[in-house]
Formats: C-alpha cells, structure tokens, sequence
C-alpha cells in the first residue's frame, strides 16, 4: 500500500505524505546553478515533483545522455536509491553517478558498499563540492580526488576521502537559477501565504547546533562547519527574486535565521531600500534569541511568519534534547512575537522514549492554551525520528530504545514510531500526534482565526489550504504502526532505568546502573563551547 508521496526536499525529517507539499531544495538548487555558471550544460528533473515514473526517467535519460548524475538522498529511502543506482548503471553504464545528504554522510562507506554509485560527497556543502568534483573530472586528473569525495580506486577498493570543508565564503555561490530549477514545482507550501514563493537559506544550518535529533546539526553541520552569508548578500538575493520573478514571499529555511547584529542589519537593508513593502519574509526562529525590539525590528523590515521549534511542553524533555529553551518563557516569547503582529508557527514531537502518556499531555495542553488564546497561529505536530548520525539515534541504538533493527532505515519514514516507550504501545502514540492537530478544530481557536487572520480574498484561500493540509496530517497519522508480535512493545524496567538516571544530562556518557533500580547517578557537570556568532 502506497504511504503517499515522500517529501525529500530541502528537510530536516522526512515523512510520506497524503496531501504533498514539496519543498524547493536550496543546496541543490545552487549547485546546479554553480555549474550552468561556468558553462556546463546542466539538465533539472524532480522526479517527485514531476510525478516522473521509471518510464519516463529512463526516456529522460536517453534522450539527455548525462556525462554525471547528482541527486540526494535520506535514511528511509536510501535502500530505494541503492537499488535505482543499480538500475541506472544496468541500462547507462556509462553515467557516473554522485550521492549526497545527511545519512551518507554519516556513513559515506555504506552507500560505496551496498551500490554501485560512483562517489559519494561527505558533508552538507555538497554545492562547492560537488563543483571540485566536476573540476576534477573535466582535468588531466593528476591531482587527488577531492577531499571529502568518497570513492573505489583502480583496485575497487574504497577510499576513506575525509568529510568535505568549505574554505570559501558562501557569498562566492550564485543564487540559485530559478528558471533552471523549475521554481513553478515548488509552491505547494500551505504555510506561505504569498505567490509566487521562494526559499532560500541565509546560512547553514544553525548556530545553536546541538539538539541531538537534528540530523542536519550533527550529519551534515556538525559544530564548526556553521557558515553564515553576509546581510547583503542574502539581501541581494531577495531584490534579485522581487524584482526578476515577483517574488511576494521568501521562507529563510537556515535552521535559525542569524540573530543580534546580522538580523539587524538585514532588517535595515530591507526598510531602507523599501523591500519591506514589496515582499512578506518568513524563516525559522529559536525561542529567546531575540527580544520584543527585535521582533519590533523584524515586523517593520517585512517579516510575517516564525516557525518556533518547541519540540516538547516538557523541560526534562527539552533538556534531554540539548534545546536549551526554558518551557516556562515559551508564552512570553510568543506574545512578544505575536505583540509585534508576527504570525507564530510552532513544531512539537511525540514519542520520545522517556516521556509518559503524562509528559506528553503536558505538550498538548501547551499547545492548546497558546492557539485558543491567539499566542499561536498555526502548529505541527510529528513523531520523533532518530536518525542515523544523531546522538539520539547511537544512543537508542545502544540501550535497545529502537522497535526495529538499527539499519532497518524504511522504518524511519514517521508511518510509525521508530522508538519504543516507556509506558505506551506505538497506537497510542500515532493517536496522539493525531490529536494535536484537532486543537484546530477547537471553536475557540477557530473564532480566534477568524475574527483576527481572515482580513482578504488571500486570507481565505490560505485558511483552506490550511484545513485540507490538516486533514491531510491527520489522516497520515491514522496509519496502523507494524506491531512487533515476537518482542515487547514497550521498555524494560532496566532500560528504564538507565534512562531515567541518565535524562538529566545529554552530554554525559552513559555509565551502568544496577538493574532493576533507579537510583539517579550523581550529576556530572559537562562545559559546553557556546557558538559564536558572526556579526
């Protein structure tokens, strides 16, 4: 049975979905640009996008004749690309084909093993490197293989090449090319409002950098690869998108936009040269790292959405992920925000390993209250993944917290819990993601949407795509997890444990605890590099 289309695009998670929405893929999108730049002829084809089968992937081919082929790929579907990389090779033998994205570059040898793929690109500034690999290939080859490109020598051998660093500015990349990349595939996006759309990305990919779910943080920017554009750059590339395909809309998909003097700076660029009023500017925020001046600063520059990552109503929580938000200032936050006119968007996740059916309630009523009292707008609600290159995924995978196999990656895709819990079955956890999204229906955030959001024509037609995105997300967490008949669904006692001895500090290994106790293990204080972040 079909689970929906898959969303592998510019994102942190992946999830198949029934109502699709399909991102526009920065990086790609600048590495193709980056190589039509210097004069190469270079094709765009989205098979997901284009709702392209192998039929007319295989006609594409032949009629195009590509001399490389560079796609990307993730965990849960990595076993599919291994076997369309099998494919490709089987009728274009002659294609070299390159692999880039988070898991392989967490495990760059497994691709290079389990396929046929040519090279694999270790790292998340897979534009720059794919470009050296290009460079290499058209010269004599005297030179090395570019570091950080992964390949099998003349022996067939595999050769550990390093992970990719970026020693450029990322000013020295092109905007992406629009035209070339199809941007008219890409504007199914429920929470813009403005047509037509665009995403860019201001850096890569966050300065916080720590929470131990984010594969992007850990995989492909791990900390001291965090590499942020210039105000005025990025600001050129919202004058250029304005200005030469009428942009009316630009998400800014770096994982935080860059906060204190950058964010500052950008907003005068855009209230001094008048682009404040010619497009609506949205991006990711983390909670607290800028004050209600700022938000002040940022309504009057053009920005309209923020997209909050709460990940929890619960503090232990929230400190077991490294998040480094306090729960209790969560509602000051939003009403500074939404005080300043900004439109508050919150993401939240179900099923971590140590929360109750309690903890995870405390998320819902959190939700809840802010929605019905107009503090937020619109909110998100998935399942926890631990993905492979996580320190939540080494740690699940070595105290027995996954439901499956750990290189069982299909299970990955949010059809289904990934992780067992401490109290509840993998059913209860689906309803309950399933029940977030029903704080929508609750009449009073529906009169709180209507009498202070619905103000035009536009208004209303993003308040259905909104609902049938909704419905959309409710149906896809009504699928029927995979029950593992021959083990137990839930924890032990002593990876319980272990667990709860441990939740205090994520950063900390984890030492033994007799089982069958609980007896907390003393507090070991671990410094911390706080980020510095660029002005």
């Amino acid at each position: 049975m079909s689970l929906g289309t898959p969303l592998l695009s510019q994102n942190r998670q992946f999830q198949y979905f029934e109502k699709p929405t399909f991102l526009y893929p920065v990086v790609l999108g600048t590495a193709a640009s980056m190589a039509k730049k210097v004069g190469h002829i270079v094709l765009w084809e989205d098979a997901i996008a284009q709702n392209m089968g192998w039929k007319e992937f295989d006609e594409m081919l032949v009629r195009e004749n590509p001399d490389v082929f560079l796609f990307e790929t993730k965990a849960p579907v990595v076993n599919k690309h291994w076997m369309a990389i099998k494919h490709i090779k089987q009728k274009f033998p002659r294609i070299k084909i390159v692999i880039c994205g988070d898991h392989v570059s967490y495990l760059p040898g497994e691709t290079l093993e389990q396929s046929s793929v040519d090279y694999v690109i270790n790292g998340g500034y897979f534009d720059f490197a794919f470009m050296e690999l290009v460079d290499w290939l058209d010269g004599d080859k005297k030179n090395p293989v570019p570091n950080g490109l992964w390949y099998r020598n003349k022996k067939g051998e595999i050769v550990p090449n390093g992970r990719y660093v970026l020693r450029k500015n990322l000013d020295d990349a092109p905007f992406p090319d629009r035209i070339l990349t199809k941007y008219l595939n890409y504007q199914d996006e429920f929470n813009l409002k403005g047509r037509p759309q665009f995403y860019i990305m201001s850096a890569r990919d966050c300065a916080w950098g720590k929470c131990t779910f984010c594969v992007w943080d850990h995989a492909l920017y791990p900390k001291g690869s965090y590499k942020q554009r210039s105000p005025e750059n990025t600001f050129a590339e919202v004058k250029n998108l304005v200005d030469t395909l009428g942009a009316r809309e630009i998400f800014d998909d770096a994982g935080t936009v860059p906060p204190g003097a950058w964010l500052k700076k950008f907003c005068e660029l855009m209230i001094e040269s008048g682009y404040n009023k010619k497009v609506m500017y949205s991006c990711n925020m983390r909670f607290g790292w800028v004050d209600a001046a700022m938000y002040r600063l940022m309504k009057k520059a053009g920005f309209r959405l923020l997209k909050f990552g709460l990940e929890s109503g619960c503090q232990k929580t929230i400190d077991k992920l490294d998040k480094g938000t306090n729960v209790k200032l969560v509602f000051q936050h939003c009403k500074d925000a939404k005080d300043a006119g900004l439109t508050v968007h919150i993401t939240m996740m179900v099923g971590y390993p140590w929360e109750t059916k309690r903890d995870a309630m405390q998320t819902f009523k959190l939700a809840k209250e802010l929605m019905i009292k107009g503090l937020v707008d619109i909110h998100q609600s998935t399942v926890v993944m631990p993905y492979p290159g996580t320190p939540l995924y080494e740690e699940a995978a070595r105290e027995g917290w996954l439901r499956f196999d750990k290189t069982d990656y299909e299970k990955l895709a949010m059809d289904q819990p990934a992780m067992k819990n401490i109290e509840m079955y993998p059913d209860e956890i689906q309803a309950l993601c399933k029940m977030n999204y029903k704080i929508y229906l609750d009449p009073r955030y529906v009169w709180q949407h209507a009498k202070s959001r619905i103000k035009s024509w536009e208004d209303i037609v993003y308040t259905f795509e909104g609902v049938t995105s909704v419905i959309g997300h409710m149906r896809d967490f009504s699928r029927r997890p995979e029950m593992q008949q021959d083990k137990d669904e839930l924890l032990t006692k002593e990876q319980i444990a272990r667990m709860l001895a441990n939740l205090h500090n994520p950063r900390q290994d984890l030492v033994a605890v007799k089982a069958g106790t609980d007896k907390p293990i003393p507090y070991i204080h671990v410094d911390e590099v706080v980020p510095q972040i660029a002005a």
